[in-house]
């Protein structure tokens, strides 16, 4: 509708939010109000008295929507929530930091997983971080690595369990409960102990590694106490990185902002007993005629407004603004309510309380100054894997990885490559190429089936880890001809797919559309990189066939070079260039080639 003074005269005198549109129906802002009449019209009286912004966004606007609803809490919820929803371009524009990853323990499952996940869900599980710094993360996981052999599979135990364990259990990263070599109490103590250094108690899990090292030391186990030495070292490490201060302990979220022109960052510490466990980070845009106080009051509306957010499970006794901002109470009484107990929200200008607000501004200074602010995912192998891993839907992190191709020249020298990656390196010494035995000519369908085939007999005969995953460079046709090689030698256990080069597509068995993985992500990369390496490798060895066959053919018309001595001037110059470049007095000295015959080499070779 117009904005008359008609339509204005008429609006609710209720609590409610405002949605202020352009021509095009566009929201351009999104407010709330304890009484929408009044605020509304306060727009639209003396527009001179409006800041600079305001008058512009009053100049575009050409309707006004309200929803009413039933108190000003309310209204402060829905106004969060719709912000976060259109995305107003008057509103304070935040970017999330759903990039930042958190550490995910599964809980609510029989035996918990330990992993890294960018999305929060309400399932049940525990989630700390968000990390902003991927440096401490992963400082903690390697620290429970080190301590604990959680496992890394996606198994429904202990329902759902496979026939062999996978390499973690080879190399000593998990006691395998997948097969029943772990027992469930034994491993929900492992677990506990997990969240014990999760939550900060880094001295309580000291004192326990540390009478370990003491008893391993007594018994004449020095790898075994060295080993524990180097795991205090390192809750050592991880202590001082949390520690934040001692003096008061207690449970806060600390809130400060910082900002420099039209950009601003804001910060949410969140500290339980004396230890800092996360920080969350807001990046505000186009804030130069922004209070401090309206930057406060939009970090707090998107940390524990916004729906789908889940800040409110763990809520402290105190949250400490920087500054504070009118609606200050009305959050207070939100907090309290969702907690069931009392939560201050309070403004501190002095003592310990003031102290921790000035960290948390420090933290938003640097976060500001920080380039790393930028940083994406990080280029880390091991995220690649579980990205993978989340992307296919895969059981088992895929550590070990094969990848099959197949090279031949119009259907003559037909080869087959199997590259092999570990923890998404390649581990060239257990790469394998092979001829292709069939007579298949160009159907690569039934060359891929025999080169799978035979790697996985092999493999098995040998006794060694079967890989995690399998990758077939091709698609459709390759992936079925893979699967029904495996289900014929009775592994029909493998997780096989197939990239197609084409439109960089990953086809799974028993699934008619294909995955269309992030091209900017590097868990697409990983693929490409190990089916690239497989390309090169079997490619290699195609020509290498195809020069011993070219060097035979030619030196075959020489009279007196017959196949011993083709085989002999092959394996002592490598190549025809490498005969052609040779001596008379060279070639003479292989066995069975006088210098007359060598002179009649390098006349036929046009030297």
């Amino acid at each position: 509708m117009p904005v008359t003074e008609d339509f204005l005269a008429k609006l609710s005198k209720e609590p409610g939010v405002y949605l202020f549109r352009d021509d095009r129906n566009e929201v351009l802002y999104v407010g709330k109000a304890n009484v929408l009449r009044t605020r509304v019209r306060s727009y639209f009286r003396r527009r001179e008295d409006l800041s600079r912004k305001n008058q512009r966004l009053v100049g575009l606007v050409s309707d006004v929507e309200t929803i009413v609803v039933g108190s000003e809490s309310e209204a402060l919820i829905l106004e969060a929530n719709l912000i976060k929803e259109h995305r107003p371009h008057f509103n304070i524009l935040l970017r999330d930091d759903k990039k930042y990853p958190y550490i995910k323990v599964t809980i609510q499952e029989a035996f918990p997983r330990v992993e890294v996940t960018r999305r929060v869900v309400n399932d049940g599980s525990r989630y700390f971080g968000p990390f902003t710094s991927v440096g401490p993360m992963r400082q903690a996981l390697d620290l429970i690595k080190r301590m604990y052999t959680v496992r890394s599979c996606r198994y429904d135990l202990p329902r759902d369990t496979p026939e062999r364990a996978c390499l973690d259990y080879h190399i000593g990263r998990c006691l395998a409960p997948c097969v029943g070599l772990q027992a469930e109490t034994s491993y929900r103590e492992m677990i506990n102990g997990i969240l014990r250094i999760l939550d900060g108690d880094t001295e309580g899990i000291r004192a326990e590694i540390e009478e370990e090292m003491r008893d391993a030391s007594a018994s004449l186990n020095f790898e075994q106490a060295a080993k524990m030495r180097d795991i205090v070292s390192g809750l050592d490490s991880l202590a001082q990185k949390q520690r934040v201060h001692r003096a008061q302990g207690g449970s806060f979220d600390v809130v400060a902002v910082a900002r420099d022109g039209e950009l601003g960052a804001g910060v949410v510490l969140k500290i339980r007993a004396g230890l800092l466990l996360g920080r969350e980070v807001q990046r505000f845009e186009k804030v130069r005629e922004e209070s401090d106080a309206t930057l406060i009051s939009s970090l707090v509306s998107r940390h524990y407004l916004s729906a789908g957010d889940l800040g409110l499970e763990d809520l402290p006794e105190y949250v400490l603004l920087s500054e504070g901002f009118e609606d200050r109470s009305l959050l207070q009484d939100i907090l309290t309510g969702t907690a069931k107990r009392r939560v201050q929200v309070l403004v501190p200008r002095r003592g310990e309380k003031a102290r921790l607000i000035e960290l948390a501004e420090q933290n938003a200074r640097q976060v500001l100054e920080d380039s790393a602010i930028e940083l994406h995912a990080s280029d880390r192998a091991e995220e690649a894997l579980f990205r993978l891993q989340d992307e296919l839907g895969l059981k088992v992190v895929p550590r070990l990885m094969v990848c099959f191709d197949i090279s031949h020249t119009q259907g003559t020298e037909v080869v087959g490559s199997a590259v092999v990656f570990q923890n998404g390196e390649p581990r060239k010494g257990l790469y394998r190429h092979m001829r292709v035995k069939g007579d298949w000519g160009n159907d690569d369908y039934r060359s891929m089936a025999e080169v799978v085939g035979r790697y996985f007999r092999r493999l098995e005969e040998e006794g060694g880890p079967i890989p995690d995953l399998a990758v077939i460079d091709g698609g459709k046709g390759q992936l079925s001809a893979s699967v029904e090689a495996l289900s014929a030698q009775g592994m029909s256990d493998v997780t096989v797919i197939a990239l197609a080069k084409k439109n960089e597509e990953v086809f799974l068995p028993g699934r008619g559309d294909p995955v269309r993985l992030d091209r900017r992500h590097r868990a697409l990369h990983l693929l490409q990189r190990i089916r690239d390496e497989a390309h090169r490798f079997a490619v290699r060895y195609n020509r290498k066939l195809r020069t011993k066959r070219t060097l035979r053919s030619e030196l075959g018309e020489i009279p007196g070079v017959g196949p011993k001595r083709q085989q002999l001037l092959l394996k002592r110059f490598g190549s025809l260039r490498g005969v052609k470049a040779a001596t008379r007095e060279e070639i003479s000295r292989i066995p069975g080639v006088s210098e007359a015959l060598a002179s009649r080499i390098l006349t036929y070779l046009g030297r």
